[in-house]
């Protein structure tokens, strides 16, 4: 029989030393993962915040240019108001001709935005809950007439605390997003 020695500098890892690089591996993405779990969350809430803002704001700027009512609803469809659900389902932007908060046959469509991804919320409170006209001056108006000013919130649901978004809209109606600490999100 006929033995071959074994070379002293070997290459390689053993049994041992490949476990333990897992065990530390899976330590530290058990550390990591909801961290970025989180990140991503706010993130998208971020983003979708960001997107509500903007038609938001230019649903305001073409109420001025346009010296008319335009309004911004929920829309499932994304052609026709919804009062049914939150904001989230998604939202159209349209000159609002008749001043009823609804888009009716002809009145012009301008901007639709789709369901938001994901799994985040969109709610309105108060006279924000439907939907958010500009008056031709620029101000938000409910279709009464009586100022319209409120919070739309964007977040993640959670029983928990979360960080989610606020777009507040005050009196004169100009929008603006916050960060904040939610108590929960429905």
């Amino acid at each position: 029989m006929h033995f071959h020695p074994v070379p002293a500098a070997q290459r390689g890892f053993s049994l041992v030393e490949l476990l333990a690089v897992l065990a530390v591996a899976a330590v530290l993405l058990g550390v990591g993962l909801p961290s970025l779990r989180s990140l991503v969350g706010s993130m998208a809430a971020s983003a979708a915040s960001n997107d509500l803002l903007a038609d938001l704001l230019f649903a305001r700027s073409e109420a001025l240019k346009r010296k008319a009512r335009v309004t911004l609803c929920k829309s499932a469809d994304g052609a026709t108001c919804t009062t049914a659900g939150r904001w989230d389902q998604g939202w159209i932007v349209f000159v609002d001709s008749n001043g009823n908060g609804t888009r009716a046959a002809g009145e012009l469509l301008l901007q639709r935005q789709q369901a938001l991804g994901g799994d985040l919320h969109a709610l309105g409170n108060g006279t924000l809950a439907r939907y958010v006209a500009y008056a031709p001056d620029g101000s938000t108006r409910q279709v009464g007439g009586a100022f319209q000013a409120g919070t739309l919130t964007v977040c993640r649901p959670s029983a928990e605390p979360v960080t989610g978004r606020l777009i507040v809209i005050n009196a004169n109606g100009r929008p603006r997003v916050q960060k904040s600490v939610l108590d929960g999100c429905p």
